[in-house]
């Protein structure tokens, strides 16, 4: 018991810890984050006040009031702080791959299972709805690199269904915010045993990663990626 809540108190500076980083990032993408969630818990509470003084209950009123301020308050920050990190993840390499990571149970990610000598990548994810190539970089280019990719895979997950996405903001793609969600609407089609069979087999393929050349230690100063629009 003893040992439960000493746990319990190291976990709660730890949390506050997490919570004030999380605003201050926030903050930087968002100055008026302050003033809203202000403003969100003085209506809220100004509001269930209001109607306890009208049926003579203030003080239950006032309290429930309280803890919907707090809710609403919590529920706003935790779109906002999501909007902000979204925002700066925008445009950078690797930010759909991070996305990716936390789509969810059931998804399995492979980042850059290809990429060109211009660092436009493709990611690779597979679940119950099937295998998911995602792409970041420029549209143009990556329509060669996808091609490439569902080709190969062809060979090996010929009846596994294969989705593509590009994010972006532009027409046909996807913003980097809405690549979960994108991905969650796809129909479920595949049973778990079928996820893991796919999975194994797209094992075989590994990934520009694994497949490089690599020397051991740190990279050499000026060495170049290979010619040719795809590594493998």
């Amino acid at each position: 018991m003893a040992r439960k809540e000493s746990a319990a108190e190291t976990a709660n500076p730890g949390r506050l810890k997490q919570i004030a980083l999380t605003y201050k990032m926030t903050r930087r993408a968002d100055s008026k984050i302050g003033l809203v969630l202000a403003a969100v818990g003085i209506v809220t509470l100004g509001v269930f006040l209001a109607i306890g003084f009208l049926i003579g209950h203030p003080i239950y009123l006032g309290i429930f009031g309280l803890l919907l301020a707090l809710l609403a308050m919590a529920i706003v920050f935790g779109r906002r702080a999501e909007r902000a990190a979204f925002g700066q993840m925008e445009g950078q390499p690797g930010a759909a791959a991070a996305v990716l990571d936390n789509v969810g149970r059931g998804w399995t990610t492979t980042p850059a299972v290809a990429m060109n000598r211009n660092q436009d990548v493709v990611h690779r994810a597979v679940g119950k709805a099937g295998i998911v190539l995602v792409a970041e970089g420029n549209p143009n280019r990556l329509k060669t690199l996808l091609a490439a990719e569902k080709k190969k895979m062809a060979r090996i997950v010929a009846d596994v269904p294969v989705h593509d996405v590009i994010v972006g903001t532009g027409e046909g793609q996807v913003e980097l915010k809405k690549l979960r969600t994108t991905m969650l609407k796809y129909p479920r089609v595949l049973t778990g045993p079928q996820v893991t069979a796919t999975n194994d087999r797209l094992r075989a393929l590994g990934d520009l990663m694994s497949n490089m050349p690599l020397p051991k230690g740190p990279m050499p100063k000026g060495m170049r990626m290979p010619r040719g629009g795809r590594l493998r």
